[in-house]
């Protein structure tokens, strides 16, 4: 599997946020994460992440969010409803994956994330759709605010 960093979308690189779980690559309206190898991720790891988005998009921006698995980690999926609590969401998630754990992470992962997962093998493809849903969403947005206006 690829790293996001070897790839030429990579160019396209807003910021970037190393913590001690893995890495967090921002780009326009996408986050990508590829987390440390061994890593048990809980909400308040994941918390730091989702704080950097705030900063870097502010509170409304659509996002769409990858979680590239690049090395086996485990997560808590019941964390999924702490996120909500917390009133975050995700307008777009994928998981790129080709490891059994990797989609028994994401069996459970389903259970409690409140929208649809898409599976993905393939980083670039889970960027080619994400990008996609991103720019249909603006536009859609756009049109409405346009709609309104003229109301």
């Amino acid at each position: 599997m690829k790293s996001v960093r070897e790839l030429d979308f990579f160019k396209n690189i807003r910021e970037i946020r190393e913590f001690e779980f893995g890495f967090f690559y921002y780009f326009d309206g996408l986050v990508i994460s590829e987390m440390k190898e061994g890593v048990h991720m809980t909400w308040g790891m994941a918390k730091k992440a989702v704080k950097a988005a705030v900063e870097i998009y502010g509170e409304d921006m659509p996002i769409a969010y990858i979680s590239n698995r690049i090395n086996d980690y485990t997560i808590v999926p019941s964390d999924w409803i702490k996120f909500y609590k917390n009133r975050h969401q995700l307008d777009f998630y994928s998981v790129v994956g080709t490891t059994k754990g990797s989609f028994a992470s994401l069996v459970l992962e389903k259970m409690f994330f409140q929208n649809s997962i898409n599976q993905f093998t393939d980083i670039e493809e889970a960027i080619e759709w994400s990008v996609a849903k991103i720019e249909q969403r603006s536009k859609n947005e756009r049109y409405n605010k346009l709609a309104a206006d003229m109301e």
